[in-house]
Parts: structure tokens; C-alpha cells; sequence
């Protein structure tokens, strides 16, 4: 069996017409790893505000899978693709630990964090530094300004697709790193 030498990768993918939360199911069904960036949003269903969490991007999702797996589920339903780098055309696989780090922060839902897409950003200006304390302690990314924001914020990027920026970290709990 090929898949037993596979390992798992995280892949960055589309889910056309607004259907991750479908892909997110059917991956689960599977039993795959996955995740979709969300946060909450106050909506008004009949005429009562509620904070419901949606989907910062629609239809994306990450998956963490083997290739043959990701290429079987792939081959059930046609609404989920690869996103791919636009210059070299190759599948965008993310490096484990950049994943971790994107999840670590994205996945407290935290009401502050900001999303840009990675033309938003220009990365090589900040500094690499690593949070020292509270809430994302231990989570390293880019310190830079970013727009819409008074100061300045630590970045993570997973390259080529999204980057989030934290909410604002006192500068006593920022190291830099080199």
C-alpha cells in the first residue's frame, strides 16, 4: 500500500459557491483534518442581533491529509479544488508548523484579529518576533504596521493565501527573534 509511506499535509483549497461548511462535514465524515478560518459576525434574523461565526474567506479550507486521500475525496465531490501558486501552478501545501501557528491564533475566534489577503501585506518591511505572553504566548510572526490599525501588530502568514494579524500585544511581551 502507497499510502502507508504517505505522509499527512496540510493542503490550502477551495470549496466553490460558498460550500466549506459542506467540504468541512464530508472531510470530517472521512475522517481527515481540517480547518476554516472563521470569526463571529452580529446578524440580524428576525429582528434580533445575534453573533453568529462565519467563514472569514468563503470557500476556503485547509485539509490535512495524505495526497491519495485529499485525491479520493476530491474525486467524490466536484466543488472542492487545490488553490494553487499563481507562478509556478504547483498545489499551496502548508509546512506543518506554520499551520500550527495560523491555527493557534486563528482559531480563538478573537474579535480583534484582522485578515488580509497576501498582496495586503508587505511582510519584508516588519520584524520576526515571537509573543512572550498572554494569549498567543509562544507564537512567532512579523511585526508591521497594518492598515486599519493604529499600531503596529505580529503577522502570521500562511504564504500565497491569508495572513492575520493579532490583536494588539503590549511591546513588554514581544522578543525579537533572528
Amino acid at each position: 500500500m502507497e499510502t502507508e509511506k504517505e505522509s499527512e499535509i496540510w493542503y490550502a483549497m477551495r470549496a466553490t459557491y460558498r460550500r466549506e461548511s459542506d467540504a468541512m462535514r464530508l472531510l470530517e465524515k472521512e475522517k481527515l483534518g481540517c480547518f476554516i478560518p472563521m470569526q463571529y459576525k452580529i446578524s440580524v434574523k428576525k429582528g434580533k442581533k445575534i453573533r453568529v461565526l462565519v467563514p472569514i474567506i468563503h470557500n476556503l479550507v485547509f485539509v490535512h491529509a495524505r495526497p491519495s486521500e485529499v485525491k479520493r475525496v476530491k474525486s467524490l465531490v466536484t466543488y472542492l479544488q487545490y488553490i494553487t501558486d499563481t507562478r509556478s501552478g504547483e498545489k499551496i501545501i502548508v509546512p506543518d508548523s506554520q499551520m500550527q501557528r495560523f491555527i493557534a491564533v486563528a482559531g480563538t475566534y478573537n474579535d480583534h484579529l484582522m485578515y488580509f489577503q497576501p498582496d495586503e501585506l508587505n511582510l519584508s518591511k516588519g520584524t520576526k518576533v515571537r509573543v512572550t505572553g498572554g494569549e498567543f504566548e509562544g507564537q512567532e510572526g512579523i511585526f508591521l504596521k497594518v492598515k486599519g490599525a493604529r499600531d503596529r501588530r505580529v503577522v502570521i502568514e500562511i504564504q500565497g493565501v491569508i495572513a492575520v494579524a493579532m490583536a494588539t500585544i503590549h511591546p513588554d511581551l514581544i522578543e525579537v527573534i533572528e
